[in-house]
């Protein structure tokens, strides 16, 4: 080749360059959606954890993987090793293949909120089940919310009537308080949900059906809600057949949607069934990912998400509260589960339903000796205090001693403090009893307490009178 073609050529090459680079700088210049990305790709699956390999992104963002056919998958990163990230599908995995492409799409987790979420049932993406159309909100809140300096929270200082006597009079719900419902299957925690779900005052509610069986849903929106019902809430229902990352996602959105109508100042009631299929999530999440066990086969992570979770929930610096009830399963109704343990460490109280009482017929079965409200002695009075405490103290004499009265052993007269509980059980028996359609208000409980309370000495000389007959056929 001749010096003046080598020269050409050179030139054509120059050209072409300078024309590249100042195409890619009109398209920085421009903001063109047409940017360069970074793409990684998948190399490794083991039952719901894929490896990809390629590309960096931060813990929490959102993936999209090229599947077979052009099926895009969204994963979310979740952990990483040295040049690999793991990522955990948010949904469906069929269609996926070796080596396919993989792309960060976004990092931020933000959720859409607003008015026109109350009468809605959405995902764990937020996506609407209902058949009633997009959602139509402009706002929008981080799926995992904005720590609450613990100084500008305000203290429980006000009751909350669930309509639930029980609990009215025995173990005072505060706005603001975070409470755990304790209970095996079978023993009416459903039920009992569904009656605070109804009866308790409140602006706005919000129901997290997490890990949950699928017929519940429906079940729960029209024969527990209602129409009524469903006018003030919104469902997020994340049943057991999603992914473990989307009944996470599931209940922190249900976490999310509460704050955003707290932060208006509302009062909301956050009902999540249940706080242990969401720590379950984090376990099958974190043992997938590498975390080795630490306490019956759950990792340390799931008690670190725990207090994340629960304490989002509580009070405002505005006025606005979230009161929170978290189901909580005993499975076996072992109360030392780590779950429930670690549960009972972190909530303002708990109630446990008792399969005795269940089994005895007596709804709802609430065990009043296991169960407490930590925030009672500052929501009431002196007097209503001492009244529970003196229910506490004839009911747990009665159940201490139950089988030897049961059977006759016990001969009356022998102990003081038992005659009273012989005298004083049946009425005590009553008011803990309640139809799950009758609704009974704060100030009527209270006034069903003192009264009982009151009749203490009538009854008890009443009953003391015909015990020998009672108890001393044999």
């Amino acid at each position: 080749m001749t010096q003046a073609s080598d020269t050409g050529l050179l030139a054509d090459r120059t050209a072409n360059w300078h024309a590249r680079l100042a195409d890619y700088q009109h398209r920085l210049d421009n903001d063109s959606s047409e940017v360069l990305s970074i793409e990684g790709r998948l190399t490794r699956m083991v039952g719901l954890t894929l490896e990809a390999v390629g590309f960096q992104a931060p813990i929490g963002s959102r993936c999209e993987i090229q599947g077979a056919g052009g099926k895009p998958i969204e994963a979310e990163v979740v952990g990483f090793s040295g040049e690999i990230l793991y990522l955990m599908p948010t949904g469906d995995i069929r269609g996926l293949v070796p080596n396919a492409r993989v792309k960060p799409i976004r990092s931020d987790s933000q959720v859409p909120v607003g008015e026109a979420l109350l009468g809605r049932i959405v995902d764990g993406a937020c996506k609407p089940l209902d058949g009633k159309g997009a959602l139509r909100v402009k706002d929008s809140v981080p799926l995992h919310g904005k720590p609450i300096n613990p100084l500008d929270r305000a203290p429980i200082r006000q009751h909350l009537d669930v309509g639930v006597q029980a609990i009215n009079a025995l173990l005072s719900v505060g706005r603001g308080q975070r409470l755990g419902l304790f209970a095996g299957s079978g023993v009416g925690k459903s039920v009992l949900l569904g009656m605070m779900t109804r009866f308790t005052e409140a602006d706005v509610i919000v129901v997290g059906l997490i890990g949950e069986r699928g017929r519940e849903v429906k079940e729960f929106v029209e024969d527990i809600l209602g129409e009524e019902g469903l006018a003030r809430a919104v469902v997020v229902a994340s049943p057991a057949d999603h992914s473990p990352l989307m009944r996470l996602h599931g209940a922190m959105l249900a976490t999310s949607i509460a704050e955003y109508f707290r932060d208006q100042g509302k009062q909301v009631l956050l009902l999540m069934d249940s706080l242990t299929r969401f720590a379950q999530a984090q376990r099958e999440i974190a043992l997938a990912i590498g975390e080795p066990p630490a306490t019956k086969g759950y990792p340390p992570s799931v008690f670190s998400l725990l207090p994340q979770l629960v304490e989002r929930a509580g009070n405002g610096a505005n006025g606005g509260a979230i009161t929170a009830i978290y189901t909580v399963l005993t499975e076996g109704d072992d109360q030392q589960d780590p779950v429930a343990d670690a549960a009972r460490a972190i909530l303002d109280g708990h109630i446990v339903l008792s399969r005795r009482l269940s089994e005895a017929g007596i709804y709802p079965a609430v065990d009043i000796e296991g169960s407490i409200s930590r925030v009672m002695p500052q929501i009431v009075d002196e007097n209503h205090l001492e009244q529970v405490q003196y229910f506490r103290r004839i009911y747990s004499t009665y159940t201490q001693n139950q089988d030897l009265i049961n059977v006759g052993a016990y001969a009356a007269g022998t102990d003081p403090k038992i005659d009273e509980a012989i005298a004083m059980f049946p009425r005590l028996q009553e008011l803990i009893q309640q139809g799950m359609n009758d609704p009974i208000d704060w100030q009527q409980s209270v006034d069903n307490l003192m009264t009982t309370m009151q009749q203490t000495s009538v009854e008890t000389d009443d009953v003391n009178l015909q015990m020998p007959s009672l108890f001393n056929q044999s």
